[in-house]
C-alpha cells in the first residue's frame, strides 16, 4: 500500500553541507585525479510546503544547482545533513517516485510533435491503471496548463525557446509530481516568458497543492507575486531563507532597508552577491555577506520556519496557521508500468519519432534504408565493367575490402546520427529511474535490425549483379556477411557514443578502430605473410579476418578463376604458366588465396583459415558479443565528468 501524506505535506533541509569540485577540472586533472573539491554547501537549513513555490537566487557558483542536487539525491561527493519529505528521509527512490526535476539543459526528440512528446513521457511512468481516455485528457489538461494548445500538433524542432522551455516543465507536470525542481527554467528567456513560466508554475502548486523549487539568477519585480518563499545563497552559506513578504520587513529590521522603485529580489541578490571588481570592493563585501550570514543563523529560525501564507500572523507573533484539512494524498499519484509496458511505450516513440514524416524523419529514414544502397550503386559504376583477365584477381579483391568498408562506414555514420537523440533521452530519464539500459538498448536494436535488413538487402543485390557468383545461397551468405559488419560497426559506434557527445568526434574515432581491422584482419592490403607475427595474433580480434575471408573463399575459391588470360589476345597456357611472372602469377583463385593468407611460421593452415561455416558463425559473434558488452556498459554507473557532457 502507497504511504499517505497530508495536504500540509512539508520539504525540509536540516543543516545541509555539501563538497564535492568547485572549479571546472581539464582532462589532465581529471585523469590524475587532480581535481579541486571544496565545500559547496554550508549549513543549509530550509523549509517549503505544499502549495508554495520557493526561489533559489544566487550568482554564478553560489550552490543553487548544487542544492537541487542534493535533494533530487543525483549528488556527487560526501553530503551531510537530512533531507525529509512529510518527515521522510529522501532517498532515490522516493524522489524517482514521486518528484520531477527539470534540467538546466534537456534534449528532446525533435521529430516528434509536442502532444506526442507529453504523451510519451506520461506513458512511460503512468501505469494501466489509467484508462486511455483519462491518460489524453491528462494530456490536454497539461497543454492548457501551459499554453501548448495551439501548437500541440507542431514538432519540437519548429518550437521558440519560450514553448521549448513549457514543453520540458510538461513533461515533468504530466506525472504530477509532489516535488518539482526547477534548475533555471526562465534563463535566456523574455520578460514575458518568464513571467508566464513563473505564473503557471505559481497556478499548479496552489490548484495541486505541489511544491515547486527553482533556481533563477536575474529574478525579475514582476515575479515577485508569484514567489511564496525565497532562499539567498552566497558560495554556499545562506543569507535569508524564509517567505518573501517577510523579506523586506526581515531586512529593514537589520539595516538594509529596499528603496523605493527598486526590484527588491534583485537589490538583495546583489547585496548577497562578493563584488570582484576590485580587492577592496572583494574584502568589503564579502566581510558584509559573512556578518549577513552570522546574523542570519541567530536571528533568522522565525522566518525559516514560518509559513508563507500566514506572514501576518508571525508579524503579529502569534502561531502559525494550522490546516483544517483532513483528507491524505498518495506519495505517488500514478502507479508506476511494468518492464514491459514501458519497452513497449520505448518502441512507440521511436516508431512515431521516425515515421512522422516530417523534414527530419524523412532525412532519417533515407539515411538508415538508401544510403548503403547507393554506396554500393556508387561501386557497382566504378567495378561494373571488370573482365575475367588476370587483373580481376586484385580488381575483385578491390571491390570486396570496397564492400567491407563501406558496410562499416555507412552503418558507423547512420548510427551516430540517427542514435545520438536516443541517447541524450535515454540519459535525462534513467537518472529518474524510469528504464534502464539494457531496456532502452533492446527496444532500439528491435527497431533498427529491420532496418539493417532491409538496407542490407537492397545493397547486397546491387553489387552481387558483378561478382562472378550466381546462386541463391551464394546471395544469402553474401548478404549475412555483410550485415553481420553493419551490426558490429552499429555497436561499437553505440558503445563510444556512451562516453563521446559529439557525433562527428564519435564518427572519427570509430572509422578509425574499423580501418584498422580492415587492414589487420582482411589480408587486402598487405598479405598475412608480409605482416608480423604479432599483428598476425591481433587480427584473430577483428571480425574482419573472418568476414573477409569468407567473401574472398566464396568470391576465388572451388576453382573459380581457372587459367585466366593476360589481357584479351594475350593467354597465360597452363604448361607455360610460372609462379615468378608477374602478370600470370595466378592458375587460379586457389593459388591467390594461397597467397594472401599464408601465415608463415603459424600453425594454422589455409584451409582452417577459409573455413566457411566457422567464418560465418563467428562473424556473428562479434555482434552479439558487442552487444552483450554494450548491455554491461550501461549498467555501469558513468563518472560525473562524463554525465556532466550530457547535462551542461
Amino acid at each position: 500500500m502507497r504511504k499517505m501524506v497530508g495536504p500540509d505535506y512539508s520539504l525540509e533541509l536540516c543543516n545541509i553541507f555539501h563538497s564535492g569540485q568547485v572549479e571546472p577540472a581539464s582532462c589532465f586533472q581529471t585523469l590524475f585525479g587532480t581535481i579541486q573539491t571544496g565545500l559547496i554547501l554550508k549549513d543549509v537549513s530550509l523549509e517549503v510546503k505544499a502549495g508554495e513555490v520557493l526561489a533559489v537566487l544566487g550568482s554564478k557558483g553560489s550552490g543553487k544547482r548544487a542544492l537541487l542536487e542534493v535533494i533530487s539525491r543525483r549528488s556527487h561527493g560526501p553530503t551531510r545533513g537530512q533531507v525529509l519529505l512529510d518527515g521522510s528521509p529522501m532517498t532515490v527512490n522516493l524522489f524517482q517516485r514521486t518528484c520531477g526535476y527539470v534540467s538546466h539543459h534537456t534534449e528532446l526528440i525533435p521529430t516528434l510533435s509536442v502532444e506526442q512528446t507529453i504523451h510519451y513521457a506520461g506513458s512511460l511512468v503512468i501505469g494501466p491503471q489509467m484508462s486511455s481516455y483519462l491518460r489524453k485528457s491528462r494530456v490536454r489538461q497539461v497543454l492548457a496548463d501551459l499554453a501548448l494548445s495551439q501548437v500541440a500538433r507542431w514538432s519540437i524542432s519548429k518550437l521558440n525557446t519560450s514553448e521549448y522551455r513549457r514543453v520540458v516543465i510538461g513533461t515533468q507536470l504530466i506525472k504530477d509530481p509532489m516535488l518539482l525542481l526547477l534548475d533555471e527554467p526562465t534563463v535566456d528567456l523574455d520578460p514575458l516568458t518568464t513571467y508566464l513560466i513563473v505564473s503557471m508554475l505559481s497556478n499548479h502548486v496552489r490548484r495541486r497543492n505541489r511544491i515547486v523549487v527553482l533556481t533563477m539568477e536575474k529574478p525579475r519585480s514582476d515575479v515577485f507575486p508569484f514567489l511564496d518563499r525565497v532562499t539567498y545563497l552566497c558560495l554556499g552559506d545562506v543569507v535569508y531563507t524564509g517567505p518573501t513578504r517577510l523579506m523586506l520587513e526581515y531586512f529593514k529590521a537589520i539595516g538594509f532597508p529596499c528603496p523605493q522603485l527598486e526590484n527588491p529580489l534583485m537589490y538583495y541578490l546583489c547585496l548577497s552577491t562578493v563584488d570582484r571588481r576590485s580587492r577592496e570592493r572583494f574584502i568589503e563585501s564579502n566581510t558584509q555577506i559573512v556578518a549577513l550570514v552570522e546574523k542570519f543563523k541567530m536571528e533568522g529560525g522565525p522566518y525559516r520556519k514560518s509559513s508563507a501564507s500566514a506572514t501576518s500572523h508571525l508579524l503579529l507573533g502569534s502561531p502559525e496557521h494550522n490546516s483544517s484539512m483532513s483528507h491524505k494524498i498518495p506519495y505517488s499519484t500514478f502507479n508506476k508500468p511494468g518492464t514491459f509496458k514501458v519497452g513497449f511505450a520505448l518502441y512507440q516513440r521511436l516508431f512515431a519519432s521516425t515515421f512522422c514524416f516530417n523534414y527530419r524523419s524523412v532525412c532519417q529514414i533515407f539515411m538508415r534504408l538508401f544510403t548503403l544502397p547507393l554506396f554500393f550503386t556508387l561501386v557497382w559504376f566504378f567495378f561494373r565493367n571488370m573482365q575475367n583477365y588476370q587483373w580481376t584477381f586484385f580488381s575483385r579483391n578491390g571491390l570486396l575490402f570496397t564492400c567491407l568498408m563501406g558496410t562499416y562506414v555507412i552503418s558507423i555514420i547512420n548510427t551516430a546520427y540517427t542514435f545520438a537523440v536516443y541517447r541524450n533521452s535515454y540519459y535525462e530519464e534513467s537518472r529518474q529511474g524510469i528504464y534502464s539500459g539494457p531496456l532502452f538498448l533492446f527496444t532500439y536494436w528491435l527497431f533498427s535490425i529491420p532496418f539493417s535488413i532491409i538496407s542490407t538487402v537492397l545493397a547486397s543485390y546491387v553489387v552481387f549483379q558483378i561478382t562472378n557468383l550466381r546462386s541463391l545461397n551464394d546471395f544469402y551468405t553474401f548478404t549475412a556477411i555483410l550485415w553481420g559488419c553493419y551490426l558490429l560497426a552499429e555497436q561499437q559506434t553505440m558503445a563510444l557514443m556512451m562516453v563521446i557527445k559529439s557525433a562527428f568526434i564519435t564518427i572519427i574515432t570509430s572509422l578509425y578502430l574499423s580501418i584498422m581491422m580492415l587492414i589487420l584482419g582482411t589480408g587486402a592490403l598487405r598479405s598475412f605473410s608480409s605482416i608480423s607475427e604479432w599483428l598476425i595474433y591481433f587480427s584473430y580480434v577483428c571480425q574482419t579476418r573472418y568476414a573477409s575471408a569468407f567473401l574472398n573463399r566464396q568470391m576465388f575459391g572451388e576453382g573459380r578463376l581457372y587459367n585466366l588470360p593476360q589481357e584479351n589476345g594475350l593467354s597465360c597456357s597452363i604448361t607455360g604458366f610460372s609462379s615468378e611472372q608477374f602478370v600470370c602469377r595466378y592458375l587460379d583463385g586457389g593459388v591467390y588465396l594461397a597467397e594472401r593468407y599464408n601465415q608463415g611460421s603459424t600453425d594454422y593452415s589455409i584451409s582452417e583459415i577459409l573455413d566457411s561455416n566457422f567464418n560465418l558463425i563467428v562473424t556473428f559473434v562479434f555482434p552479439v558479443s558487442a552487444a552483450v558488452m554494450n548491455c554491461l556498459l550501461y549498467l555501469i554507473p558513468l563518472p560525473a565528468f562524463i554525465k556532466a557532457k550530457f547535462r551542461d
